[in-house]
């Protein structure tokens, strides 16, 4: 993949690889979330740097899925940037409390999008910490999709944020080769039979994933 930034700092040390370009996103949703597995999340702002690997995700594929926001084709001023160009950024708000970080997928009307779970710490931990006001050592510092978003101060202003463009946020390739299993959704019974659907992804074994299941092995291509 072509670089589109080229890193210097502290990440040049980490030795990721560049910053992930549209054609990663531009891709079938299972894929993508299949792929950013192992990937590195990385924000740079005026407090600091903040980088941490992708350890768990899960697809949504609307409109066909009952889980998905879009369910039904619904396009309303919350889901619209699930409609829109792949490798921006859909966040949204639940339980009054906690915003949730997705990356858009597929191409342009085809309302699917990658929930990011949890990141593995590996970068600005202390900065996260004081964000999540709790001890950098804690695997309780990013391993959830709020917690995530609070240690790495994703909001609302970050809604179509372009992940490909020169903003803060964005995606980045994994410094190493990374085991992948795959497992049912959390907490999206009401959707049915595709409850059941493995659609989330996550690195087996990693203290950082939110809930250990029962897993099955995929492979990368």
């Amino acid at each position: 993949m072509a670089a589109q930034r080229s890193r210097t700092g502290p990440l040049a040390a980490m030795a990721p690889g560049p910053r992930l370009p549209r054609s990663f996103y531009a891709r079938p949703v299972l894929e993508v979330a299949r792929d950013c597995i192992g990937c590195l999340l990385v924000r740079e702002g005026a407090e600091g740097v903040v980088a941490g690997r992708i350890v768990e995700a899960e697809a949504y594929r609307g409109p066909e899925d009952r889980a998905a926001h879009s369910f039904g084709g619904r396009r309303t001023a919350r889901t619209e940037a699930m409609f829109g160009e792949a490798g921006r950024v859909y966040v949204f708000f639940v339980y009054g409390m906690h915003w949730q970080l997705n990356l858009v997928t597929g191409g342009v009307g085809e309302p699917h999008a990658v929930l990011l779970r949890a990141v593995e710490p590996v970068l600005g931990l202390d900065l996260m910490a004081a964000r999540r006001q709790m001890s950098a050592g804690r695997r309780e510092l990013t391993n959830g999709p709020g917690k995530l978003c609070q240690a790495f101060a994703v909001g609302a202003g970050d809604y179509g944020l372009d992940l490909c463009g020169a903003g803060d946020l964005c995606l980045a390739e994994p410094p190493r080769p990374t085991k992948v299993a795959r497992a049912p959704r959390v907490g999206v019974d009401y959707a049915g039979t595709w409850a059941a659907r493995p659609w989330r992804y996550f690195e087996p074994g990693n203290p950082y994933v939110s809930r250990a299941p029962r897993a099955t092995l995929v492979r990368r291509r």
